[in-house]
């Protein structure tokens, strides 16, 4: 157990598969390779990175936009496919920063490490919302496609309830290093968000 990977190459192609499918224009392969990449530059920090890469991979597995438990289910998913792969303490933490992906609140997990890795894990996921002007544009637009069958009303006020409950929040990121890195965009890129959806219809 000790010296087998989390995520081997057959796990990760059975997971590439459902990041493939048609109906995923921004929770795809590019998302989780993109978290892999802060994962990478910020592995130093990370206490255990095998166990954040597997919350990356696993923690979009399962999405359905008209669900309202993909967190959950993905959680599920993660449990079942590894198990026996780490020890349950492990097992518990990657389906505890998973679940934590539908607020995007930290979860509570024992001790200082355990809980900067999941800060780090919820950041690189929102990471996108601090990204040059372009790639965040690009970005809504892919999530309002996902969301094709929510009538333009109703899309403008849920996705404007949930950029503005962002922008509310003292820090939209956990840790210093994100907060620096990409905090004062997401803040521009956000409001700019919201000065649309609140716009002529």
């Amino acid at each position: 157990m000790a010296n087998e990977p989390l995520i081997d190459q057959p796990l990760m192609t059975e997971l590439s598969a459902l990041y493939r499918a048609e109906d995923r224009h921004y929770h795809n392969l590019a998302h989780i390779e993109a978290m892999l990449a802060l994962a990478g530059d910020y592995r130093a920090l990370l206490q255990d990175p095998e166990a954040v890469e597997a919350a990356i991979w696993f923690h979009d597995a399962i999405y359905d936009s008209k669900a309202k438990d993909n967190e959950r289910q993905s959680a599920a998913l993660a449990e079942r496919l590894l198990a026996g792969r780490a020890a349950t303490d492990r097992l518990s933490r990657i389906g505890m920063m998973i679940l934590a992906t539908a607020t995007h609140q930290l979860p509570q997990l024992d001790g200082e490490a355990a809980m900067r890795d999941a800060g780090l894990f919820l950041d690189m996921d929102l990471s996108i919302l601090g990204a040059a002007p372009d790639a965040f544009d690009a970005y809504e637009r892919a999530v309002r496609r996902e969301y094709g069958w929510v009538e333009e009303p109703m899309w403008r006020a849920g996705r404007g309830a949930v950029l503005k409950s962002f922008l509310e929040r003292p820090r939209i990121f956990h840790t210093e290093e994100f907060r620096r890195r990409f905090e004062p965009q997401a803040r521009l890129n956000i409001a700019r968000s919201l000065a649309a959806l609140q716009g002529p219809e």
